[in-house]
């Protein structure tokens, strides 16, 4: 495995401003301690013992938003509550030691032990068994002030976190994801609460569901009339958005590549797109890189330990490129905006890591 460089390569350094605050990214959450379990035949049936093919051992929840934007080479910044025992350790160390995410804001808390979840991938899908309570100190009361940020993810929910509140009063832009509603009911007052936010990133089901429209196209656009950069994901078939500040609508349909496992692929697509946001390129580029991010990411055993780094996607660009039928791909024309990007990538930049207990993930 190639070393990992102390600092991570920057894709914004070319738009960087003297006065730029000091994170790029701001996320606040519950870091779980995932362990993966890949290659299922079947799930498992009572009384049974069925083996995996693979698995690994990775910090979880929203740890995997934090390390996929951070491998993207965004300076990100994670408040969460961490147990006193050595999965809490272990995502501690792995996230700031490995992953270059900061964690100033965030607490180690006695006597609190960590969440754990489990995902068993079968047929490329997973299920997800979690232990856990809820932590004795919320975002808010972790990151009181907001720092200085260019963008944060925080989810729609029932009520904006009051953190989430303030950065958006200052300025920050806020990227929205948003948790499955197992009631059912899908309050309007999420519908409302879009208006803290500067982009929403849902799947079709969940779109849907929000909007209580019947199929995505309908719910992207009822979307768009209350948050000014609306995508809507749709697994296999890609990504549509509307910007209404450029004016943009896209819709960019996904790499054809074999699935191996899901599991936070969604957040490696949503630091891909921060990303190309931040960096101000154009809608359809922004939902390619992120489609390219996913795509990358399901290839591999998921969770963090997918989230692909700028040496992976330069690794990508050359292989495309050393195919035969490079000169008349149409693939590599949609991509052709990142030649000019990873062209600056070192060699020794940032690429998945092996963040498991095992030392090596075993897949």
């Amino acid at each position: 495995m190639d070393a990992i460089p102390a600092r991570p390569f920057d894709p914004l350094a070319a738009v960087r401003e003297p006065s730029d605050p000091g994170f790029d990214v701001l996320l606040a959450g519950t870091v779980f301690q995932d362990i993966i379990f890949t290659g299922l035949p079947h799930g498992p049936e009572p009384g049974t013992e069925i083996w995996s093919d693979g698995m690994g051992s990775c910090p979880g929840g929203v740890a995997n938003q934090a390390i996929a934007a951070a491998r993207l080479g965004l300076r990100t910044g994670l408040a969460a509550a961490f147990g006193d025992d050595g999965y809490g350790d272990f995502n501690w160390k792995i996230l700031s030691g490995q992953e270059h995410v900061d964690l100033s804001l965030s607490k180690k808390v006695p006597g609190w032990h960590s969440p754990v979840t489990v995902s068993l991938c079968v047929d490329k899908d997973r299920s997800l068994v979690t232990h856990g309570h809820a932590a004795p100190i919320t975002s808010s009361e972790l990151i009181g002030d907001p720092p200085p940020a260019l963008a944060g993810i925080a989810e729609v929910g029932l009520e904006v976190e009051p953190w989430a509140k303030a950065a958006h009063q200052a300025g920050v832009k806020l990227f929205g994801d948003v948790g499955w509603d197992p009631s059912g009911v899908w309050a309007p007052v999420r519908l409302e609460n879009l208006q803290y936010f500067h982009a929403f990133l849902p799947n079709q089901r969940e779109a849907m569901a929000f909007t209580g429209k019947d199929d995505p196209w309908t719910a992207l656009y009822a979307l768009a009339d209350r948050v000014p950069v609306a995508v809507v994901t749709l697994g296999p078939q890609g990504a549509m958005a509307v910007d209404s500040e450029t004016g943009e609508e896209e819709w960019v349909p996904s790499l054809p590549v074999k699935a191996f496992d899901p599991t936070g692929a969604g957040d490696c697509f949503d630091a891909a797109f921060i990303v190309g946001s931040l960096a101000g390129w154009p809608l359809g580029n922004r939902l390619r890189f992120a489609n390219l991010c996913a795509s990358l990411a399901v290839q591999e055993v998921g969770g963090s330990l997918a989230a692909p780094g700028w040496g992976d996607i330069a690794d990508w660009w050359k292989r495309a490129n050393a195919r035969p039928e490079r000169q008349t791909s149409q693939w590599l024309r949609r991509f052709s905006f990142l030649a000019e990007i990873v062209h600056d990538v070192p060699l020794a930049a940032q690429r998945r890591a092996a963040a498991t207990i095992a030392h090596l993930s075993d897949a």
